[in-house]
């Protein structure tokens, strides 16, 4: 039996000459240009199925912009060091939900009164959150506010990176534990409210229209410049081979494609 098999082989191999074969594209190697284009057409299929998931996944819930004349942004003393964010919303005209004092601090006056149906409060994540690139990103970023001698920052801070966002400023007058400290937003933040299937929610998104990872690298000093000084650009892709176009189709078509024998020489 296998002197029989070993006279077949020596037979096919006697047979093979430098000449012109057909053979079908499915079943041999591709030139290694044609299997790198294939490879990047995969990948720009699979790039393009994973984006849209996640884009479903990302489109849960909607968001709406918000008149922000309505709105006042606060940072809240708590104990000798610490802050709260705080964001108060007239619904009504009056009474007034915030009163700016002489010092130039705040006064939350909605405590005052009853205020059902004229002020909201949102005090936590329950009530507020991140969104960036119309996706919310409350799952791995949270508010925090932290103090630098005079100055405030509201910061986006992931606890696996260490440069943190920042999403508004305020400078402090002084410290009063009854009064409270106004932020102003830095640009490109605003204040929008949660949709969900056309219905508005009672939570209050921090956005902004650029993706997260555009801004982390602003964050950390990142430029997309070259060292001529001149903006950055995307290398050209190159050319699909002439023959790249019908290959592909006689490959999906599942005819055979003729392609040259190079015979092995020493």
């Amino acid at each position: 039996m296998f002197r029989v098999r070993y006279n077949k082989m020596r037979q096919v191999i006697r047979g093979l000459a430098p000449m012109s074969r057909t053979y079908p594209l499915g079943r041999q190697a591709l030139r290694p240009t044609a299997i790198a284009m294939v490879v990047l057409t995969m990948s720009l299929g699979l790039s393009t199925s994973l984006a849209a998931r996640q884009s479903k996944r990302g489109s849960l819930f909607d968001s709406q912009k918000l008149d922000e004349e309505n709105f006042v942004v606060l940072a809240q003393p708590v104990g000798n060091k610490d802050w709260k964010l705080l964001v108060l919303e007239q619904i009504k005209a009056s009474p007034r939900c915030w009163k700016a004092r002489p010092d130039g601090l705040i006064n939350p006056s909605l405590n005052g009164f009853n205020f059902a149906g004229i002020c909201s409060r949102y005090l936590d994540s329950n009530g507020y959150s991140l969104r960036t690139g119309k996706e919310d990103i409350s799952k791995s970023f949270r508010l925090r506010i932290q103090q630098k001698k005079q100055r405030l920052s509201l910061l986006a801070m992931n606890p696996n990176r260490l440069t943190p966002i920042t999403v508004g400023r305020a400078n402090v007058p002084r410290r009063d534990r009854n009064g409270f400290v106004q932020l102003t937003l830095e640009p490109g933040w605003r204040l929008e409210r949660r949709v969900y299937k056309g219905r508005q929610l009672s939570h209050i998104y921090f956005a902004n229209p650029a993706p997260v990872n555009a801004l982390i690298a602003k964050a950390s000093g990142i430029k997309p410049l070259m060292p001529n000084g001149q903006a950055h650009q995307k290398a050209p892709i190159p050319p699909l081979p002439s023959n790249f176009s019908r290959n592909l189709s006689l490959y999906k078509s599942g005819r055979p494609v003729r392609i040259p024998v190079i015979p092995y020489r020493r």
